[in-house]
């Protein structure tokens, strides 16, 4: 379970950015191909819009194609390198706001003016404290109508599965999960954090969440990850929810990587 002091240590002084962060977009083939094959069809609804506020964008991986779709684009990180990278790379786009936090605080994002919250690939190394404060903030945040989409951790319900697969020995365990036979612990998902949870706190922040998606993320079909859209009560996206389970995630991406990443996104 990684912590909050952890995280800051992978993200400042352990990881290599020299590729940007698109290097977690090789199963799908590239970075174009993830965000067209799978982010877009999924929030596409909520672009076109006044302020997004982005949560924990790294190099800005998912910033380059926010940035065109707002009038304001916020972007808050608890790595102070990778705001200092995205104001580099973005130098250019004079709608973008640059904010570093401690990993929880919210505070510098004025109340009532975000129309959509976005993260993804980053929050599912969030322990539930961390997303349950800033759901807590985000109702604040949020205008009437505004809405979230945030990708994180589903592992906590996989607790057995886990056990099992941790207490296989080291040499066997990589080439078994490559095979989608043991869970994917090598993805550096929080424990605890699962989808249920994620409705609870929004109901504890008195917002609804009002659909999910379980998906399966890189080897094998099982549902380490969660993908949660959220608004506040009453608004134009309150609806009854649902819980979609996608165990063909990894297929989806296999088939990108195939088919369309090497010729259609250049």
């Amino acid at each position: 379970m990684p912590t909050l002091d952890e995280n800051l240590q992978s993200w400042t002084a352990t990881w290599d950015w020299s590729h940007r962060g698109d290097e977690w977009s090789w199963w799908w083939g590239d970075t174009a191909a993830l965000w067209y094959g799978a982010i877009l069809p999924r929030v596409h609804t909520m672009l076109g819009t006044g302020t997004i506020l982005e949560i924990a964008p790294g190099y800005g991986r998912w910033t380059d194609y926010l940035k065109d779709s707002c009038q304001t684009l916020v972007l808050v990180d608890l790595a102070e390198n990778c705001i200092a990278h995205c104001r580099k790379r973005f130098a250019s786009s004079s709608n973008i706001r640059y904010h570093v936090n401690d990993g929880r605080s919210l505070a510098m994002v004025e109340d009532g003016t975000v129309d959509f919250v976005f993260s993804f690939d980053s929050l599912v190394h969030a322990q539930p404290e961390i997303i349950d404060g800033y759901l807590s903030q985000l109702a604040t945040k949020l205008k009437p109508d505004g809405i979230g989409f945030i990708h994180h951790s589903n592992l906590g319900s996989l607790k057995r599965l886990s056990a099992v697969s941790r207490g296989v020995p080291h040499r066997f365990f990589h080439p078994l999960r490559r095979r989608g036979i043991l869970v994917n612990l090598s993805a550096w998902r929080d424990d605890r954090m699962t989808a249920k949870l994620f409705r609870d706190q929004c109901v504890k922040a008195g917002l609804i969440c009002v659909g999910q998606e379980l998906v399966s993320w890189e080897f094998g079909g099982y549902l380490i990850d969660c993908f949660s859209m959220f608004a506040a009560k009453e608004s134009r996206w309150d609806r009854s929810f649902r819980l979609v389970r996608n165990p063909l995630f990894v297929a989806e991406a296999r088939r990108m990587a195939q088919l369309y990443a090497n010729s259609s996104f250049r």
